[in-house]
């Protein structure tokens, strides 16, 4: 059986031309020009991938993005926006909704199929890996992004057997070590991307957060607090000029089950259990 394409596109016109560039390529495609029609669609027939253009006459393409990445069962569904929206406000928000592409009008036969080809190797990836759900946000360096992301997963938690303490203490976690590596990575430039991984797999969730720093060495930081010496950084903090605080890395430690940064030290990972829902 061909694989399938939704097609989402109101404008007859365009529809037929992603659906003939799809046919080209030996999938098929299924055409329809709202999003209501496009929730229907995929509830009933499950596409591989999705063809998705952000003005629709009843919601906008972001909307129906984030409803579907929100839903744990079209999670993995691979989503390329086609959009006249070339802008880079736009191309950030299809980020934040949880896009895999987002392919500018005009476009060629090429880029649409190496754009389709990208999001369908990320599905493909994580089937093979056996991960149940994954999401990865490139924002700017500010935490009101940061705190749009970390809300709009927290729906992806609910379908998990994670109890309301520990979705709070990952969040929390998120928040902690998002904002290190904004201000202490990034060094507050917003220009420079941070990119947070939600991996939800049967029995944990996974939390990625890598920043475009230098790098740093987490067992040496004088400024920050110590299991061994929790308050001892504070007096070094005020003699730098520093604003109160440096417990992050240690509050999140104790947040999650595990904790630990890639070599260079601008990738922290960590992993929260929880017991899997019974079938």
């Amino acid at each position: 059986m061909p694989r399938t394409v939704l097609v989402v596109d109101d404008e007859r016109d365009n529809n037929d031309i992603l659906s003939s560039l799809v046919q080209a390529r030996e999938f098929s495609p299924i055409q329809v020009f709202s999003g209501a029609q496009a929730i229907a669609a995929v509830a009933e027939r499950k596409p591989d991938l999705i063809l998705l253009d952000l003005m629709l006459p009843d919601m906008d393409g972001f909307e129906l993005c984030d409803r579907f990445k929100r839903a744990r069962e079209t999670n993995l569904i691979p989503i390329v926006m086609v959009t006249a929206l070339n802008d880079e406000k736009h191309r950030a928000t299809g980020v934040k909704v949880g896009a895999n592409g987002y392919l500018s009008k005009p476009f060629t036969p090429e880029r649409l199929y190496a754009s389709m080809d990208q999001a369908l190797a990320w599905h493909e990836e994580h089937q093979k890996r056996g991960t149940t759900g994954e999401i990865n946000f490139d924002i700017r360096s500010e935490l009101t992004y940061l705190a749009q992301a970390n809300d709009m997963l927290a729906d992806l938690f609910a379908h998990t057997s994670l109890t309301p303490r520990q979705i709070k203490d990952l969040k929390q976690a998120i928040m902690e070590m998002g904002g290190n590596a904004i201000e202490w990575g990034h060094r507050k430039n917003a220009e420079l991307v941070l990119r947070i991984t939600y991996r939800i797999d049967p029995k944990a969730v996974t939390l990625i957060i890598e920043d475009q720093g230098p790098g740093f060495n987490p067992t040496q930081l004088p400024h920050a607090a110590s299991e061994e010496d929790p308050i001892g950084h504070i007096e070094l903090r005020n003699e730098l000029g520093l604003r109160e605080g440096g417990f992050g890395i240690m509050l999140a430690k104790g947040l999650v089950d595990s904790f630990h940064y890639n070599e260079r030290g601008n990738v922290v990972t960590f992993v929260k259990h929880f017991d899997p829902k019974p079938e």
